[in-house]
Protein backbone atom coordinates (compact mmCIF):
# COMPACT_ATOMS: atom_id res chain seq x y z
CA UNK A 1 0.00 0.00 0.00
CA UNK A 2 2.96 2.33 0.54
CA UNK A 3 3.54 2.19 -3.23
CA UNK A 4 0.07 3.57 -4.04
CA UNK A 5 1.12 6.71 -5.99
CA UNK A 6 -0.80 9.36 -3.98
CA UNK A 7 0.74 8.02 -0.76
CA UNK A 8 4.17 7.21 -2.17
CA UNK A 9 4.75 10.63 -3.72
CA UNK A 10 3.47 12.38 -0.60
CA UNK A 11 5.91 10.38 1.51
CA UNK A 12 3.25 8.51 3.48
CA UNK A 13 4.34 5.06 4.58
CA UNK A 14 1.98 2.26 5.61
CA UNK A 15 3.76 0.72 8.58
CA UNK A 16 1.28 -1.96 9.62
CA UNK A 17 -2.03 -3.45 8.52
CA UNK A 18 -3.81 -5.79 10.93
CA UNK A 19 -4.50 -9.19 9.38
CA UNK A 20 -8.20 -8.81 10.21
CA UNK A 21 -8.36 -5.27 8.70
CA UNK A 22 -9.23 -3.67 12.05
CA UNK A 23 -6.25 -1.30 12.25
CA UNK A 24 -3.76 0.45 10.00
CA UNK A 25 -0.74 2.44 11.14
CA UNK A 26 0.92 5.02 8.89
CA UNK A 27 3.77 7.50 9.21
CA UNK A 28 5.29 10.42 7.37
CA UNK A 29 8.82 11.68 7.76
CA UNK A 30 9.20 15.35 6.93
CA UNK A 31 12.18 15.78 4.63
CA UNK A 32 13.64 18.74 2.73
CA UNK A 33 11.79 17.78 -0.48
CA UNK A 34 8.35 17.30 1.11
CA UNK A 35 8.03 20.10 3.63
CA UNK A 36 6.54 23.57 3.85
CA UNK A 37 8.71 26.69 4.01
CA UNK A 38 8.42 26.52 7.83
CA UNK A 39 9.89 22.98 7.73
CA UNK A 40 6.63 21.28 8.71
CA UNK A 41 4.51 18.70 6.89
CA UNK A 42 2.07 19.91 4.26
CA UNK A 43 -1.51 19.93 5.50
CA UNK A 44 -2.63 17.88 2.49
CA UNK A 45 -0.07 15.24 3.34
CA UNK A 46 -1.35 15.05 6.90
CA UNK A 47 -4.88 14.49 5.61
CA UNK A 48 -3.61 11.96 3.03
CA UNK A 49 -2.25 9.94 5.95
CA UNK A 50 -5.86 9.17 6.94
CA UNK A 51 -7.89 9.58 3.74
CA UNK A 52 -8.25 6.09 2.21
CA UNK A 53 -7.85 3.87 5.22
CA UNK A 54 -11.31 3.62 6.79
CA UNK A 55 -12.67 2.64 3.37
CA UNK A 56 -9.85 0.11 2.96
CA UNK A 57 -10.54 -1.41 6.39
CA UNK A 58 -14.29 -1.52 5.71
CA UNK A 59 -13.74 -3.21 2.35
CA UNK A 60 -11.35 -5.71 3.93
CA UNK A 61 -13.90 -6.65 6.59
CA UNK A 62 -17.12 -6.45 4.55
CA UNK A 63 -15.83 -8.14 1.42
CA UNK A 64 -17.07 -7.53 -2.11
CA UNK A 65 -20.58 -6.39 -2.86
CA UNK A 66 -20.41 -2.89 -1.34
CA UNK A 67 -19.77 0.64 -2.58
CA UNK A 68 -17.59 2.38 -0.02
CA UNK A 69 -16.30 5.95 -0.09
CA UNK A 70 -15.71 9.03 1.99
CA UNK A 71 -18.45 11.61 1.63
CA UNK A 72 -16.90 14.26 3.88
CA UNK A 73 -13.51 14.97 5.33
CA UNK A 74 -11.97 17.68 7.48
CA UNK A 75 -8.79 18.26 9.38
CA UNK A 76 -7.95 20.48 12.32
CA UNK A 77 -4.31 21.57 12.46
CA UNK A 78 -3.12 21.92 16.05
CA UNK A 79 0.69 22.11 15.80
CA UNK A 80 3.32 21.98 13.05
CA UNK A 81 4.20 18.45 11.98
CA UNK A 82 7.98 18.32 12.40
CA UNK A 83 10.16 15.22 12.04
CA UNK A 84 8.16 12.02 11.88
CA UNK A 85 4.41 12.04 12.42
CA UNK A 86 2.17 9.00 12.65
CA UNK A 87 -1.44 7.93 12.90
CA UNK A 88 -3.29 4.74 13.71
CA UNK A 89 -6.77 4.18 12.31
CA UNK A 90 -9.01 1.56 13.91
CA UNK A 91 -12.25 0.08 12.64
CA UNK A 92 -13.30 -2.67 15.01
CA UNK A 93 -15.40 -5.67 14.07
CA UNK A 94 -18.14 -4.33 16.35
CA UNK A 95 -18.23 -1.10 14.32
CA UNK A 96 -18.49 -3.09 11.09
CA UNK A 97 -21.35 -5.11 12.60
CA UNK A 98 -23.15 -1.82 13.30
CA UNK A 99 -22.56 -0.79 9.66
CA UNK A 100 -24.13 -4.07 8.51
CA UNK A 101 -27.10 -3.54 10.84
CA UNK A 102 -27.63 0.01 9.56
CA UNK A 103 -27.46 -1.21 5.95
CA UNK A 104 -30.10 -3.84 6.69
CA UNK A 105 -32.43 -1.26 8.23
CA UNK A 106 -31.74 1.83 6.05
CA UNK A 107 -30.12 0.54 2.87
CA UNK A 108 -26.87 2.39 3.59
CA UNK A 109 -24.61 3.46 6.43
CA UNK A 110 -22.79 6.69 7.22
CA UNK A 111 -20.29 6.63 10.07
CA UNK A 112 -17.86 9.26 11.32
CA UNK A 113 -14.27 8.40 12.12
CA UNK A 114 -11.70 10.63 13.82
CA UNK A 115 -7.95 10.07 13.68
CA UNK A 116 -5.27 11.80 15.71
CA UNK A 117 -1.96 12.50 14.00
CA UNK A 118 0.90 12.71 16.48
CA UNK A 119 4.55 13.72 16.46
CA UNK A 120 7.21 11.27 17.60
CA UNK A 121 7.12 12.81 21.10
CA UNK A 122 3.36 12.17 21.33
CA UNK A 123 2.31 15.78 20.75
CA UNK A 124 -1.02 16.10 18.93
CA UNK A 125 -0.37 17.64 15.50
CA UNK A 126 -3.76 17.30 13.81
CA UNK A 127 -7.16 15.69 14.11
CA UNK A 128 -8.75 14.38 10.88
CA UNK A 129 -12.41 13.43 10.54
CA UNK A 130 -14.16 11.51 7.78
CA UNK A 131 -17.65 10.30 7.03
CA UNK A 132 -17.63 6.82 5.54
CA UNK A 133 -20.57 5.89 3.31
CA UNK A 134 -21.32 2.21 2.66
CA UNK A 135 -24.12 0.66 0.62
CA UNK A 136 -24.65 -2.61 -1.20
CA UNK A 137 -23.86 -2.67 -4.90
CA UNK A 138 -27.10 -2.65 -6.82
CA UNK A 139 -27.26 -5.13 -9.66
Amino acid sequence: MSLYPPLFFAGVRVDDVAEDWTAIKVSHRVRPWNRNVNRSAFGGTLFAMTDPFYAVMAAGQLGSGYRIWNTFGSIEFLAPGIGTVSATMKLGADQVDMVRDEIRSCGHSVTTHVTEIRAADGKLVARASQNLYVRPIRS
